[in-house]
């Protein structure tokens, strides 16, 4: 059993443009989320959105408050977001247990109680993504399926961008006190998210990315408007989004993404649209 986490720093979009690839990767990607038997955190300037995984395969694995929390419970001062996107599991609150299966959602409010990471079966180990951030009231914690969210139908076959768009950790589903979480499944044929791209100046985003075959990819494409930049990524890796940044992805494959959310405002539609025709 293991937890390991690193800190990054948030960066000016004036010295982003400065970014070699090497440099983008550092900052923004997240390579590694999943070790067996381990909790692995980034813990992002960015909203100070941390951004993990755990992968309990023959150990139960606790959430441990990393030093940079500088609290005695991860959940002190912090809401977390889960979603399962591996075999089945259970997330333990304090003393009350939830499972989850493929593709289902845990909410977890602020409050000192201990959280732990359990899978069925060490043959089909879940694997648990989390978001967290900060939070200044407690909400109760609550189990979320695609049953439950708000499901946008959006795009088109011929756009190359046919998705729909789970809403599932939401205000309009649970109330949070910052922490927005979603789940966005592209159709067989469809390849494009987040067209025409946008920026929200009022909170930051992380993306993760799975069910892509492992000899396919995403070019994540990230900065200002006139002023963008790209990022190849593999399966089941997670990129974090400045709030100066546009974030929209196209891949060699249809893919399903997880977006996180963390800031002030918990508008879904407060967001600054660029035209297509105009991104540089």
């Amino acid at each position: 059993m293991k937890t390991s986490y690193e800190v990054r720093y948030a960066a000016h979009p004036d010295d982003a443009r400065a970014y070699d690839t090497s440099r983008l990767r550092r900052d923004f990607l997240i390579e590694t989320l999943f070790v067996a038997d381990e909790v692995h955190l980034v813990y992002s300037m960015y909203d100070r959105m941390v951004v993990g995984g755990a992968m309990p395969v023959d150990e139960v694995l606790p959430l441990e408050a990393i030093d940079p929390l500088k609290a005695p419970f991860f959940t002190t001062r912090r809401e977390v977001g889960i979603f399962n996107v591996g075999g089945p599991g259970t997330v333990t609150v304090g003393d009350e247990h939830y499972h989850l299966d493929y593709k289902e959602a845990l909410y977890i409010g602020r409050g000192d109680r201990e959280v732990t990471f359990a899978s069925d079966s060490p043959q089909a180990p879940a694997l648990f993504y989390l978001n967290s951030t900060t939070a200044h009231a407690p909400f109760p914690t609550r189990k979320v399926t695609k049953q439950d969210a708000v499901v946008a139908h959006m795009g088109s076959l011929e756009m190359s961008n046919e998705r729909n768009i789970n809403k599932m950790l939401v205000n309009q589903v649970l109330p949070t006190c910052q922490l927005q979480m979603g789940m966005t499944e592209l159709a067989p044929g469809s390849v494009w998210n987040t067209m025409p791209a946008h920026v929200h100046s009022r909170r930051m985003e992380a993306y993760f990315y799975f069910e892509l075959p492992d000899d396919q990819a995403i070019c994540h494409f990230m900065g200002q408007p006139q002023e963008t930049r790209h990022i190849w990524m593999a399966n089941r890796q997670a990129v974090l989004s400045p709030e100066w940044s546009i974030h929209s992805a196209a891949a060699t494959h249809n893919y399903t993404f997880i977006w996180g959310m963390g800031g002030e405002n918990l508008d879904y539609g407060d967001q600054d649209f660029s035209q297509i025709c105009d991104l540089r």
